[in-house]
């Protein structure tokens, strides 16, 4: 008898975790949140900076209560009346990264973040939480939206940017949406942004597992258009009018490629359904930056164009780690050595067993030597994170860890994969 309870008890469970279905809690549109991230190292605090709404909803319809990782800030939505979650996502933030640096511990700075939401048919409560290097949460707020508020703007209905599609499989309910946009193009150069972006797309799913998998992605190109041409390089004193106001030397790191004008990106996409966003900036300079779940952002026309995009949309797209690392720096603050990293492709081993400890072949040893690699193609190599001691990598070389490797490591590839099958099935 107690056999039969039980197997009830867990038929209603997951009767209960599958009865939550998109169309009971969100219409058919987006909920865009702006907030400010704001502070220093020694205090930070979230800001609403604005509500929207656009047409469509390009997001999952299911895994809704789920995260796909665990990221560096977290976001959960929950019926006001019930307080259920029903909605929740993960990212990283270049504010957070910020707050690692020298300049943070003196001045005191706000960092633009948006963020695309289903949207509710209840009120609803969100959650936003910033989380620091041990997992603590260093800021988090809560707020209330009623999806009839006539203070949130409508976006998307007119004006849309010129795009057009690289390629388009299915509707984006059933694919992954990937918008590339123009940074430092001219409306004269637009045929050119087009044909980098064909290029980058391209360089995307020439590699595992975006290849097998391509089926499952649409790719639009954005023809967001600038004033000047070029983009902002501050160590030759070179500063351009853009239409996301990208510069390098982000962090006072010359090839470090980023923005801080988040919501510019979003109003250029806004009408268009899009997940996942990459930027291509019109400079043959060196650089470009990847932060999960908010851009890729990299240079079109340098020599290593193919690889550093592959790279950047890793971080992005697919919140994977840098496996380099600097052989005269023992450890560093980004990542406590006591502490397992939520990325998938390293690991301090404290909790080795979440990480590819079952992808090892039998006596692998651990840590792997360098020179044995040709013998473990996935193992347990020190040096990764930008840490030399202390934290490891799957494979001796990877996409991850330099340009000159041609693919993502079998780690890599399936996590990737992992993110692939969260997203579309």
């Amino acid at each position: 008898m107690k056999k039969h309870i039980l197997f009830l008890l867990c038929l209603i469970a997951v009767a209960s975790t599958r009865a939550q279905v998109f169309a009971d809690h969100f219409a058919d549109k987006t909920l865009r949140v702006d907030y400010i991230f704001n502070g220093n190292a020694s205090g930070q605090a979230i800001c609403l900076d604005g509500l929207s709404a656009l047409p469509t909803w390009a997001g999952r319809k299911h895994h809704l209560a789920e995260l796909p990782l665990q990221g560096n800030g977290q976001i959960i939505m929950r019926n006001a009346a019930s307080g259920k979650t029903i909605y929740t996502t993960s990212f990283s933030s270049l504010f957070q990264e910020w707050l690692e640096t020298d300049e943070a511990r003196n001045v005191t700075k706000g960092f633009e973040n948006t963020f695309l939401l289903p949207y509710p048919l209840q009120p609803v409560e969100i959650e936003i939480t910033l989380l620091d290097p041990r997992r603590n949460v260093r800021a988090s707020m809560k707020h209330i939206v009623h999806p009839n508020d006539v203070l949130i703007e409508q976006k998307g209905n007119s004006h849309i940017t010129p795009h057009k599609y690289l390629l388009h499989n299915d509707s984006p309910e059933k694919c992954i949406d990937v918008a590339i946009l123009a940074e430092g193009y001219t409306l004269q150069e637009m045929q050119t942004f087009y044909e980098d972006a064909d290029i980058a797309c391209k360089s995307i799913f020439d590699h595992e597992p975006f290849k097998s998998m391509k089926k499952r992605f649409n790719v639009v190109a954005v023809a967001s258009p600038s004033t000047d041409s070029g983009v902002s390089v501050p160590r030759l004193n070179e500063w351009k009018h853009t239409a996301f106001g990208s510069h390098f030397s982000t962090f006072y790191s010359d090839r470090y490629l980023t923005t801080s004008r988040v919501k510019a990106i979003h109003d250029a996409l806004a009408g268009i359904p899009y997940e996942h966003i990459i930027i291509l900036a019109n400079t043959e300079e060196y650089g470009g930056g990847g932060i999960y779940n908010s851009y890729t952002l990299t240079t079109a026309h340098h020599p290593m164009f193919r690889p550093v995009v592959v790279h950047e949309f890793g971080h992005s797209f697919g919140g994977l780690a840098d496996e380099y690392f600097y052989d005269n720096d023992v450890m560093t603050d980004t990542y406590p050595l006591d502490i397992e990293p939520w990325e998938q492709n390293i690991s301090t081993q404290v909790d080795f067993a979440a990480k590819w400890k079952d992808m090892l072949s039998e006596n692998t040893p651990v840590p792997t030597p360098a020179e044995v690699s040709e013998n473990y193609p996935t193992g347990v190599y020190e040096g990764g994170g930008y840490s030399a001691k202390g934290i490891f990598r799957p494979a001796e070389n990877c996409r991850m860890r330099t340009n000159e490797y041609p693919a993502f490591c079998p780690v890599c590839q399936r996590a990737l994969r992992r993110i692939i099958e969260f997203y579309t099935e």
